[in-house]
């Protein structure tokens, strides 16, 4: 008899579906350090559910598209499961999968940084004294 109660117990909890918050989400995810920079991440308004602002308290569900900044990009991800544990880096990306739209933009807009930083005119080394004198003369001419 106590065999059958595990068996219905088993099942019962593979049918259950997990409610998670998306601040928590995202720190089991590992987008986020803590859940507190999660959260403010959201109420800021920086992660959009669904293409729409959300709150903090949103409950994730699989398919779901959320856009989170990753520096000086965004990601736009796809919820593939749910996890309320922070584990390895490696099981985490296994809770989603980028689109291949955000991977192409972050691709360009990297190249596109790349070719900006060549293009900006870095001096050597610091001026010295008598160079310093002629740019004040410059300015104040």
């Amino acid at each position: 008899m106590a065999g059958k109660s595990q068996k219905n117990k088993q099942a019962n909890a593979s049918d259950v579906v997990l409610k998670v918050r998306l601040d928590k989400w995202l720190w089991a995810a590992r987008f986020c350090k803590t859940r507190a920079i999660a959260r403010d991440l959201v109420q800021a308004g920086k992660v959009q559910y669904n293409e729409q602002r959300t709150k903090a308290s949103r409950l994730v569900e699989v398919g779901a598209k959320i856009k989170i900044p990753s520096g000086y990009d965004q990601k736009i991800i796809t919820v593939e499961s749910i996890n309320d544990k922070r584990q390895s880096a490696i099981l985490a990306q296994a809770l989603y999968s980028e689109t291949s739209q955000s991977i192409i933009q972050r691709e360009k807009n990297a190249q596109a940084r790349e070719l900006s930083a060549f293009h900006s005119p870095k001096p050597d080394s610091r001026p010295d004294k008598k160079q310093r004198r002629e740019i004040i003369k410059f300015k104040h001419q």
